[in-house]
Protein backbone atom coordinates (compact mmCIF):
# COMPACT_ATOMS: atom_id res chain seq x y z
CA UNK A 1 0.00 0.00 0.00
CA UNK A 2 1.18 3.41 -1.00
CA UNK A 3 3.01 4.93 2.60
CA UNK A 4 1.35 8.30 2.23
CA UNK A 5 -2.09 6.98 1.55
CA UNK A 6 -1.35 4.21 4.96
CA UNK A 7 0.21 7.44 6.92
CA UNK A 8 -3.82 8.47 7.22
CA UNK A 9 -5.51 9.00 10.64
CA UNK A 10 -6.04 5.53 12.39
CA UNK A 11 -9.85 6.23 12.44
CA UNK A 12 -9.84 5.45 8.80
CA UNK A 13 -8.87 2.26 9.31
CA UNK A 14 -11.50 1.49 11.93
CA UNK A 15 -14.02 -1.14 11.20
CA UNK A 16 -16.52 -1.94 13.66
CA UNK A 17 -16.04 -5.40 15.70
CA UNK A 18 -12.00 -5.16 15.22
CA UNK A 19 -9.64 -6.65 17.53
CA UNK A 20 -6.23 -6.83 17.74
CA UNK A 21 -6.44 -7.86 21.61
CA UNK A 22 -8.53 -9.82 23.96
CA UNK A 23 -8.49 -9.56 27.66
CA UNK A 24 -10.78 -11.03 29.92
CA UNK A 25 -14.15 -9.19 31.26
CA UNK A 26 -13.45 -6.96 33.66
CA UNK A 27 -15.57 -7.60 36.92
CA UNK A 28 -16.77 -4.14 38.33
CA UNK A 29 -16.25 -3.94 42.16
CA UNK A 30 -17.42 -1.22 44.20
CA UNK A 31 -14.42 0.99 44.44
CA UNK A 32 -16.00 2.82 41.09
CA UNK A 33 -19.10 3.33 43.50
CA UNK A 34 -17.33 5.54 45.30
CA UNK A 35 -16.11 8.27 42.27
CA UNK A 36 -18.51 11.33 42.01
CA UNK A 37 -21.13 10.82 39.11
CA UNK A 38 -19.72 14.02 37.39
CA UNK A 39 -16.23 11.88 36.79
CA UNK A 40 -18.02 8.69 35.62
CA UNK A 41 -18.32 8.74 31.84
CA UNK A 42 -22.23 8.17 30.50
CA UNK A 43 -20.75 6.97 27.33
CA UNK A 44 -18.38 4.85 25.29
CA UNK A 45 -14.56 6.84 24.70
CA UNK A 46 -14.26 7.21 20.69
CA UNK A 47 -11.59 4.98 19.94
CA UNK A 48 -10.62 3.61 16.24
CA UNK A 49 -11.52 -0.35 16.00
CA UNK A 50 -8.40 -2.06 14.56
CA UNK A 51 -6.29 -5.31 14.33
CA UNK A 52 -2.52 -4.99 15.86
CA UNK A 53 -0.52 -4.74 12.57
CA UNK A 54 -2.71 -1.74 11.72
CA UNK A 55 -1.71 -0.48 14.96
CA UNK A 56 2.02 -0.76 14.44
CA UNK A 57 2.08 0.20 10.62
CA UNK A 58 0.12 3.31 11.69
CA UNK A 59 2.66 4.35 14.97
CA UNK A 60 5.40 3.48 12.60
CA UNK A 61 4.46 5.39 9.70
CA UNK A 62 3.73 8.51 11.56
CA UNK A 63 6.74 8.46 13.34
CA UNK A 64 8.71 8.58 10.36
CA UNK A 65 6.95 12.15 9.17
CA UNK A 66 9.65 13.45 12.39
CA UNK A 67 11.98 15.49 9.58
CA UNK A 68 15.60 15.56 11.21
CA UNK A 69 19.11 16.26 10.53
CA UNK A 70 18.95 12.12 10.55
CA UNK A 71 17.12 11.97 7.75
CA UNK A 72 17.65 14.44 5.22
CA UNK A 73 19.19 18.39 4.61
CA UNK A 74 18.27 20.48 7.30
CA UNK A 75 19.49 24.06 6.76
CA UNK A 76 17.57 26.21 8.97
CA UNK A 77 19.42 29.63 9.04
CA UNK A 78 20.67 30.80 12.50
CA UNK A 79 19.74 27.59 13.80
CA UNK A 80 22.89 25.51 13.19
CA UNK A 81 20.75 21.94 12.35
CA UNK A 82 24.09 20.29 11.93
CA UNK A 83 24.66 16.53 11.96
CA UNK A 84 26.08 15.72 15.37
CA UNK A 85 27.94 12.22 15.58
CA UNK A 86 26.40 9.67 17.37
CA UNK A 87 29.28 8.38 19.35
CA UNK A 88 28.59 11.60 21.49
CA UNK A 89 24.82 10.34 22.29
CA UNK A 90 25.93 6.75 22.93
CA UNK A 91 28.85 8.16 25.38
CA UNK A 92 25.64 10.65 26.77
CA UNK A 93 23.07 7.41 27.48
CA UNK A 94 25.69 5.09 28.62
CA UNK A 95 23.96 3.90 32.31
CA UNK A 96 27.42 5.32 34.19
CA UNK A 97 27.18 8.70 33.22
CA UNK A 98 22.91 8.77 32.78
CA UNK A 99 22.73 6.70 36.01
CA UNK A 100 24.25 9.42 38.01
CA UNK A 101 22.12 11.22 41.32
CA UNK A 102 22.82 15.12 41.84
CA UNK A 103 22.97 13.98 45.60
CA UNK A 104 25.51 11.79 45.50
CA UNK A 105 28.53 11.99 47.49
CA UNK A 106 31.22 14.17 45.65
CA UNK A 107 33.79 11.40 46.37
CA UNK A 108 31.61 8.77 44.26
CA UNK A 109 31.35 11.62 41.26
CA UNK A 110 34.62 13.09 40.81
CA UNK A 111 34.84 11.83 37.11
CA UNK A 112 31.41 13.85 35.98
CA UNK A 113 32.60 16.61 38.47
CA UNK A 114 35.98 16.31 36.08
CA UNK A 115 33.96 16.83 32.91
CA UNK A 116 31.99 20.25 34.18
CA UNK A 117 35.22 21.75 35.06
CA UNK A 118 37.39 20.42 31.62
CA UNK A 119 34.04 21.62 29.45
CA UNK A 120 34.30 24.86 31.39
CA UNK A 121 38.38 25.79 30.95
CA UNK A 122 37.42 24.15 27.29
CA UNK A 123 34.81 26.61 26.38
CA UNK A 124 36.89 29.52 28.03
CA UNK A 125 39.52 28.82 26.48
CA UNK A 126 37.64 28.47 22.74
CA UNK A 127 35.25 31.97 23.73
CA UNK A 128 38.70 33.81 24.85
CA UNK A 129 36.97 34.14 28.33
CA UNK A 130 38.32 33.66 31.91
CA UNK A 131 35.17 31.91 33.47
CA UNK A 132 31.98 30.07 32.46
CA UNK A 133 29.15 28.63 33.99
CA UNK A 134 27.37 25.92 32.85
CA UNK A 135 24.46 25.98 34.56
CA UNK A 136 21.80 27.89 32.22
CA UNK A 137 19.68 25.10 30.73
CA UNK A 138 19.02 26.86 27.08
CA UNK A 139 20.78 29.68 24.61
CA UNK A 140 17.66 31.86 25.58
CA UNK A 141 18.43 31.29 29.59
CA UNK A 142 22.01 32.54 29.19
CA UNK A 143 21.06 35.42 27.71
CA UNK A 144 19.11 36.00 30.81
CA UNK A 145 21.81 34.80 32.92
CA UNK A 146 24.50 37.07 31.17
CA UNK A 147 22.27 40.30 31.97
CA UNK A 148 21.99 39.56 35.47
CA UNK A 149 25.64 39.04 35.40
CA UNK A 150 25.49 42.74 33.57
CA UNK A 151 23.20 43.83 36.35
CA UNK A 152 25.13 42.71 39.22
CA UNK A 153 28.24 44.61 38.13
CA UNK A 154 26.51 47.62 38.03
CA UNK A 155 24.85 47.55 40.91
CA UNK A 156 28.26 46.74 42.43
CA UNK A 157 29.51 50.04 41.18
CA UNK A 158 26.55 51.79 42.85
CA UNK A 159 25.49 52.57 39.15
CA UNK A 160 21.24 52.35 39.15
CA UNK A 161 20.88 54.77 36.62
CA UNK A 162 21.95 51.95 33.99
CA UNK A 163 18.33 50.59 32.97
CA UNK A 164 18.24 49.89 29.03
CA UNK A 165 19.92 47.42 26.59
CA UNK A 166 21.15 48.28 22.81
CA UNK A 167 20.15 45.74 20.57
CA UNK A 168 20.64 46.18 17.07
CA UNK A 169 17.62 45.12 14.14
CA UNK A 170 20.62 42.72 12.87
CA UNK A 171 21.13 41.00 16.14
CA UNK A 172 19.73 37.64 17.22
CA UNK A 173 15.89 37.76 17.84
CA UNK A 174 15.73 36.70 21.69
CA UNK A 175 17.93 39.20 22.43
CA UNK A 176 14.78 42.34 22.97
CA UNK A 177 13.05 39.49 24.87
CA UNK A 178 15.40 38.38 27.35
CA UNK A 179 16.59 42.16 28.02
CA UNK A 180 13.06 43.48 28.93
CA UNK A 181 12.84 40.11 30.98
CA UNK A 182 15.68 41.19 33.07
CA UNK A 183 13.62 44.69 33.05
CA UNK A 184 15.74 46.46 30.90
CA UNK A 185 14.25 49.00 28.27
CA UNK A 186 15.64 48.03 24.89
CA UNK A 187 16.77 50.81 22.01
CA UNK A 188 17.27 49.86 19.01
CA UNK A 189 20.21 50.35 16.52
CA UNK A 190 19.51 50.49 13.08
CA UNK A 191 21.78 48.37 10.06
CA UNK A 192 23.42 49.99 6.98
CA UNK A 193 23.13 49.22 3.93
CA UNK A 194 25.83 46.11 3.95
CA UNK A 195 24.00 44.53 7.15
CA UNK A 196 26.34 45.64 9.66
CA UNK A 197 25.64 47.76 12.85
CA UNK A 198 25.08 51.89 12.27
CA UNK A 199 28.46 52.84 14.36
CA UNK A 200 27.47 56.64 14.37
CA UNK A 201 24.20 55.74 15.56
CA UNK A 202 25.12 53.30 18.16
CA UNK A 203 27.31 56.26 19.26
CA UNK A 204 24.77 58.82 19.40
CA UNK A 205 22.63 56.25 21.65
CA UNK A 206 25.52 55.64 24.28
CA UNK A 207 25.03 57.77 27.17
CA UNK A 208 25.15 56.83 31.30
CA UNK A 209 21.50 54.79 31.35
CA UNK A 210 22.90 52.18 28.89
CA UNK A 211 24.15 48.89 30.49
CA UNK A 212 24.95 46.78 27.77
CA UNK A 213 24.81 46.48 24.21
CA UNK A 214 24.00 43.35 22.42
CA UNK A 215 25.47 41.68 19.56
CA UNK A 216 25.83 38.65 17.42
CA UNK A 217 28.84 38.23 15.26
CA UNK A 218 28.38 37.26 12.81
CA UNK A 219 25.32 39.31 12.44
CA UNK A 220 21.41 38.16 11.61
CA UNK A 221 22.06 38.07 7.91
CA UNK A 222 25.37 36.12 7.75
CA UNK A 223 27.42 39.35 7.78
CA UNK A 224 30.63 39.81 10.05
CA UNK A 225 29.96 43.02 12.01
CA UNK A 226 34.25 44.32 10.94
CA UNK A 227 34.04 47.27 13.63
CA UNK A 228 33.89 45.31 16.82
CA UNK A 229 36.86 46.83 18.33
CA UNK A 230 35.81 50.17 17.56
CA UNK A 231 32.34 49.62 19.26
CA UNK A 232 34.19 47.90 21.81
CA UNK A 233 35.92 51.16 22.77
CA UNK A 234 32.73 53.29 22.84
CA UNK A 235 30.74 51.00 24.48
CA UNK A 236 33.22 50.71 27.36
CA UNK A 237 34.00 54.30 26.91
CA UNK A 238 30.52 54.90 27.95
CA UNK A 239 30.98 52.69 31.28
CA UNK A 240 28.80 49.88 29.91
CA UNK A 241 29.52 46.29 28.64
CA UNK A 242 29.75 44.67 25.36
CA UNK A 243 27.59 41.09 25.11
CA UNK A 244 28.09 38.21 22.16
CA UNK A 245 25.20 36.49 21.37
CA UNK A 246 26.91 33.00 20.63
CA UNK A 247 24.25 32.00 18.18
CA UNK A 248 26.10 32.48 15.25
CA UNK A 249 29.28 31.28 16.95
CA UNK A 250 30.35 27.99 14.36
CA UNK A 251 31.81 30.51 11.74
CA UNK A 252 34.23 31.63 14.42
CA UNK A 253 35.81 28.68 15.66
CA UNK A 254 39.68 28.15 15.16
CA UNK A 255 39.12 31.69 13.69
CA UNK A 256 38.40 34.30 16.20
CA UNK A 257 37.26 34.61 19.95
CA UNK A 258 34.66 37.04 21.37
CA UNK A 259 37.00 38.11 24.55
CA UNK A 260 39.83 38.97 22.32
CA UNK A 261 37.21 41.18 20.23
CA UNK A 262 36.54 43.16 23.07
CA UNK A 263 33.07 41.25 24.36
CA UNK A 264 33.08 41.39 28.47
CA UNK A 265 30.13 38.58 28.61
CA UNK A 266 28.64 35.91 26.40
CA UNK A 267 26.96 32.75 26.26
CA UNK A 268 27.18 29.47 23.53
CA UNK A 269 24.29 27.10 22.65
CA UNK A 270 25.66 23.40 23.51
CA UNK A 271 23.16 22.43 21.32
CA UNK A 272 24.17 24.80 18.06
CA UNK A 273 27.62 24.35 18.18
CA UNK A 274 29.15 21.32 20.29
CA UNK A 275 27.15 18.34 19.21
CA UNK A 276 23.12 18.04 21.40
CA UNK A 277 20.63 17.28 18.77
CA UNK A 278 18.61 20.23 18.06
CA UNK A 279 15.08 20.80 18.25
CA UNK A 280 11.65 19.06 19.87
CA UNK A 281 12.40 21.93 22.65
CA UNK A 282 15.26 20.60 24.21
CA UNK A 283 17.29 19.58 25.59
CA UNK A 284 20.23 22.12 25.53
CA UNK A 285 22.59 24.58 27.28
CA UNK A 286 23.89 27.87 27.29
CA UNK A 287 27.07 28.40 29.38
CA UNK A 288 27.68 32.02 30.04
CA UNK A 289 31.80 33.16 30.06
CA UNK A 290 32.70 36.43 31.33
CA UNK A 291 36.08 38.46 30.88
CA UNK A 292 38.32 38.98 33.93
CA UNK A 293 36.78 40.91 36.95
CA UNK A 294 33.31 39.47 36.53
CA UNK A 295 33.73 35.91 37.98
CA UNK A 296 32.72 36.28 40.98
CA UNK A 297 28.94 37.69 39.35
CA UNK A 298 28.40 34.26 37.68
CA UNK A 299 25.84 32.12 39.52
CA UNK A 300 26.17 29.51 42.18
CA UNK A 301 26.83 27.25 42.84
CA UNK A 302 30.23 26.19 40.56
CA UNK A 303 32.49 23.10 40.11
CA UNK A 304 36.11 23.97 40.99
CA UNK A 305 39.56 21.86 41.03
CA UNK A 306 41.14 21.42 44.63
CA UNK A 307 44.95 21.86 44.78
CA UNK A 308 45.29 17.76 44.93
CA UNK A 309 43.80 17.64 42.28
CA UNK A 310 40.29 16.32 43.27
CA UNK A 311 36.83 18.30 42.17
CA UNK A 312 33.72 19.54 44.48
CA UNK A 313 31.25 21.91 44.14
CA UNK A 314 30.95 25.03 46.04
CA UNK A 315 29.01 28.69 46.05
CA UNK A 316 30.54 31.70 45.13
CA UNK A 317 31.07 34.70 47.08
CA UNK A 318 28.51 37.32 48.00
CA UNK A 319 28.87 38.68 44.75
CA UNK A 320 27.51 35.38 42.66
CA UNK A 321 23.93 34.86 41.88
CA UNK A 322 21.65 32.64 43.13
CA UNK A 323 21.23 29.18 41.64
CA UNK A 324 19.34 29.82 38.06
CA UNK A 325 19.39 25.97 37.85
CA UNK A 326 18.06 23.09 39.69
CA UNK A 327 21.53 22.18 39.17
CA UNK A 328 24.42 22.51 37.40
CA UNK A 329 22.36 22.47 33.69
CA UNK A 330 21.98 19.38 31.65
CA UNK A 331 24.63 16.85 32.27
CA UNK A 332 24.07 14.87 29.26
CA UNK A 333 24.57 17.84 26.98
CA UNK A 334 27.96 18.71 28.31
CA UNK A 335 28.83 15.29 28.01
CA UNK A 336 28.50 15.15 24.62
CA UNK A 337 29.89 18.94 23.84
CA UNK A 338 33.12 17.67 25.83
CA UNK A 339 33.28 14.52 23.84
CA UNK A 340 32.89 16.28 20.40
CA UNK A 341 35.77 19.08 21.64
CA UNK A 342 38.17 16.43 22.94
CA UNK A 343 37.14 14.29 19.24
CA UNK A 344 37.86 17.17 16.83
CA UNK A 345 40.97 17.87 19.01
CA UNK A 346 41.91 21.85 18.06
CA UNK A 347 42.97 21.27 14.66
CA UNK A 348 39.41 19.77 14.05
CA UNK A 349 37.53 22.54 16.08
CA UNK A 350 39.60 25.70 13.57
CA UNK A 351 38.34 23.63 11.00
CA UNK A 352 34.52 23.96 12.01
CA UNK A 353 34.98 27.88 10.98
CA UNK A 354 36.36 27.41 7.66
CA UNK A 355 33.83 25.01 5.95
CA UNK A 356 30.73 26.68 7.39
CA UNK A 357 31.71 29.58 5.80
CA UNK A 358 32.73 27.71 2.27
CA UNK A 359 29.79 25.53 2.33
CA UNK A 360 27.61 28.79 2.78
CA UNK A 361 29.27 30.77 -0.14
CA UNK A 362 29.01 27.95 -1.98
CA UNK A 363 25.19 27.85 -1.88
CA UNK A 364 24.88 31.21 -2.51
CA UNK A 365 27.05 31.89 -5.64
CA UNK A 366 25.33 28.97 -6.75
CA UNK A 367 21.80 30.93 -6.57
CA UNK A 368 22.01 34.36 -6.31
CA UNK A 369 20.99 34.57 -10.34
CA UNK A 370 17.87 33.02 -9.20
CA UNK A 371 17.01 34.47 -5.54
CA UNK A 372 17.46 38.43 -4.89
CA UNK A 373 20.52 38.73 -3.03
CA UNK A 374 19.99 42.07 -1.35
CA UNK A 375 23.50 42.80 0.46
CA UNK A 376 25.95 41.53 -2.14
CA UNK A 377 29.74 39.99 -0.96
CA UNK A 378 30.51 36.90 0.21
CA UNK A 379 28.75 35.65 3.69
CA UNK A 380 30.18 33.53 6.27
CA UNK A 381 28.07 30.96 7.68
CA UNK A 382 24.32 31.75 6.76
CA UNK A 383 22.71 34.18 4.05
CA UNK A 384 19.84 35.89 3.46
CA UNK A 385 17.60 35.94 -0.16
CA UNK A 386 14.67 38.53 -0.09
CA UNK A 387 12.32 35.76 -2.06
CA UNK A 388 13.15 35.04 -5.61
CA UNK A 389 14.30 37.91 -8.16
CA UNK A 390 11.27 37.81 -10.47
CA UNK A 391 8.43 38.82 -8.47
CA UNK A 392 5.79 39.07 -11.03
CA UNK A 393 4.54 35.52 -10.66
CA UNK A 394 3.53 35.78 -7.09
CA UNK A 395 5.20 33.41 -5.52
CA UNK A 396 6.43 34.04 -2.49
CA UNK A 397 8.56 32.65 0.09
CA UNK A 398 6.18 30.62 1.74
CA UNK A 399 5.23 28.60 -1.62
CA UNK A 400 9.19 28.33 -1.99
CA UNK A 401 9.62 26.81 1.40
CA UNK A 402 6.50 24.52 1.36
CA UNK A 403 7.60 23.20 -2.09
CA UNK A 404 10.74 22.23 -0.72
CA UNK A 405 9.43 19.46 1.22
CA UNK A 406 7.89 17.93 -1.96
CA UNK A 407 11.63 17.86 -2.62
CA UNK A 408 12.47 16.32 0.59
CA UNK A 409 14.58 19.14 1.85
CA UNK A 410 13.38 20.87 5.24
CA UNK A 411 12.71 24.37 4.94
CA UNK A 412 15.37 27.13 5.06
CA UNK A 413 13.93 30.20 8.34
CA UNK A 414 11.56 32.51 6.48
CA UNK A 415 10.56 35.63 6.81
CA UNK A 416 13.23 36.53 9.17
CA UNK A 417 15.61 38.82 9.92
CA UNK A 418 12.78 41.27 9.50
CA UNK A 419 15.29 43.52 7.44
CA UNK A 420 14.02 42.09 4.10
CA UNK A 421 10.03 41.49 3.26
CA UNK A 422 10.62 38.30 2.05
CA UNK A 423 13.82 36.65 3.79
CA UNK A 424 14.97 33.21 2.91
CA UNK A 425 17.93 32.48 5.57
CA UNK A 426 19.67 29.56 4.13
CA UNK A 427 22.91 27.82 6.86
CA UNK A 428 24.51 25.03 4.74
CA UNK A 429 26.43 24.10 8.20
CA UNK A 430 30.05 22.79 8.12
CA UNK A 431 28.72 19.08 8.64
CA UNK A 432 27.11 18.59 4.67
CA UNK A 433 28.76 17.00 1.86
CA UNK A 434 29.11 19.05 -1.85
CA UNK A 435 26.49 15.83 -2.59
CA UNK A 436 23.69 17.23 -0.16
CA UNK A 437 24.39 20.77 -1.09
CA UNK A 438 24.29 20.08 -4.97
CA UNK A 439 21.03 18.29 -4.40
CA UNK A 440 19.92 21.24 -2.85
CA UNK A 441 20.74 23.87 -5.05
CA UNK A 442 19.25 21.76 -7.96
CA UNK A 443 16.24 21.51 -5.85
CA UNK A 444 16.25 25.36 -5.39
CA UNK A 445 16.57 26.14 -9.44
CA UNK A 446 14.12 23.80 -10.11
CA UNK A 447 11.66 26.12 -7.97
CA UNK A 448 12.31 29.03 -9.78
CA UNK A 449 12.20 27.22 -12.53
CA UNK A 450 8.73 26.51 -12.26
CA UNK A 451 7.66 29.85 -10.34
CA UNK A 452 8.40 31.11 -14.21
CA UNK A 453 6.86 28.29 -15.89
CA UNK A 454 4.43 27.06 -13.93
CA UNK A 455 3.82 28.89 -10.79
CA UNK A 456 0.90 27.13 -9.78
CA UNK A 457 2.50 23.86 -8.60
CA UNK A 458 4.41 26.15 -6.21
CA UNK A 459 1.95 28.43 -5.05
CA UNK A 460 0.05 25.03 -3.94
CA UNK A 461 2.29 23.32 -2.36
CA UNK A 462 3.17 20.62 -0.40
CA UNK A 463 1.44 18.09 -2.93
CA UNK A 464 3.46 14.89 -1.47
CA UNK A 465 3.07 15.44 2.47
CA UNK A 466 0.66 13.70 4.34
CA UNK A 467 -0.90 17.00 5.22
CA UNK A 468 -1.32 19.14 1.93
CA UNK A 469 -1.42 22.64 1.45
CA UNK A 470 -3.22 23.97 5.29
CA UNK A 471 -4.83 27.42 5.51
CA UNK A 472 -1.55 28.70 7.64
CA UNK A 473 -3.97 31.45 9.62
CA UNK A 474 -6.92 28.90 9.87
CA UNK A 475 -4.64 26.66 11.43
CA UNK A 476 -2.96 28.70 13.63
CA UNK A 477 -6.58 30.45 14.67
CA UNK A 478 -8.45 26.93 14.73
CA UNK A 479 -6.25 23.90 14.91
CA UNK A 480 -8.12 20.74 14.78
CA UNK A 481 -7.12 18.22 17.22
CA UNK A 482 -9.62 15.96 17.49
CA UNK A 483 -10.74 13.51 15.16
CA UNK A 484 -14.47 14.25 15.76
CA UNK A 485 -13.99 17.56 15.00
CA UNK A 486 -12.33 16.64 11.28
CA UNK A 487 -15.36 15.18 9.61
CA UNK A 488 -19.07 14.61 10.39
CA UNK A 489 -19.40 11.12 9.54
CA UNK A 490 -19.04 8.53 11.88
CA UNK A 491 -16.22 7.03 12.54
CA UNK A 492 -17.07 2.90 11.90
Amino acid sequence: MNRKLYSKLIFDHSRAGRRGFDLPRYQRDDSLSTLPSQLMREEAPLLPEVDEPTVVRHYTNQSTNNFGVDTGFYPLGSCTMKYNPKLNDALAADRVIAGLHPRQPMQTVQGALEIYWTLQRSLSEIGGMAEFTLNPFAGAHGELTGLMVIHAYHDSRNDPARTRVIVPDSAHGTNPASAAVAGYEVVEVKSLPDGTVDVDDLRAKLDHTIAAVMMTNPNMVGMFEKHIPEIAEAVHGAGALLYYDGANLNPMLGVARPGDMGFDVMHINLHKTFSTPHGGGGPGAGPVGVRKGLEQFLPNPRVVRRDDGTFTVEQNNDCALGRISSWLGNYTVFVRALAYILTLGAEGVAQVGPLATLNANYVLNALKDRYLLPIPGPCKHEFVFDGLIDKSTGVTTLNIAKRLLDMGFHAPTIYFPLLFHESLMIEPTETESRETLDAFIEAMRQIADEAAENPEIVRTAPHDTPAVHPDDTEAALHPTVKYADLCDRPTT
